[in-house]
């Protein structure tokens, strides 16, 4: 690289600098990035509920359970409203299944509707006591485990 004098007799080399060389190199990078975001963000497309809530007819033979946190990173977890451990809540979940199972004439009866599990949790309560409750019940055997929450307030149900 030659250095570039200038034209007045100062005899001082020129102190601009060149910016050609930096615009060149940010408009490469420029190009790399537009062709580069596209490829690394995927999505996909999914069609999400729309939020809207249909009112729980209660049977007598459902089960409710109320989840909240304890404060130190536990769990508390209600049956109707009677505290239970996890371990209390899959023998409880196991018996009210099978109770309910021989009431209506036993696993090989025609039309056997097993029992539903309402959970109702606290806003605050970790994911982990919610997640550890709904194992619970699907491993005693209960297939359909809802959410039950609160309706917007001001709102009544919007059908479609």
């Amino acid at each position: 690289m030659a250095i570039s004098i200038g034209g007045d007799s100062t005899n001082k080399p020129m102190s601009d600098i060149n910016t050609t060389p930096l615009v060149d190199v940010m408009l490469v990078l420029l190009i790399i990035f537009l062709i580069a975001v596209p490829v690394v963000v995927q999505n996909i497309k999914l069609k999400l509920p729309d939020v809207r809530f249909d009112p729980t007819t209660t049977k007598p033979e459902n089960v409710s359970l109320s989840i909240r946190g304890d404060g130190n990173d536990g769990c508390e977890i209600y049956w109707n409203r009677t505290k239970v451990t996890s371990e209390e809540l899959l023998d409880k979940a196991v018996a009210k299944l099978k109770l309910e199972i021989a009431r209506q004439g036993g696993p090989n009866a025609p039309d056997v509707e097993l029992p539903e599990a309402h959970i109702r949790g606290d806003v605050d309560t970790p994911y982990k006591c919610v997640g550890g409750a709904i194992f619970q019940m699907q491993q005693a055997g209960f297939a359909k485990v809802g959410f039950i929450s609160e309706p917007p307030a001001g709102g009544g149900v919007v059908r479609q």
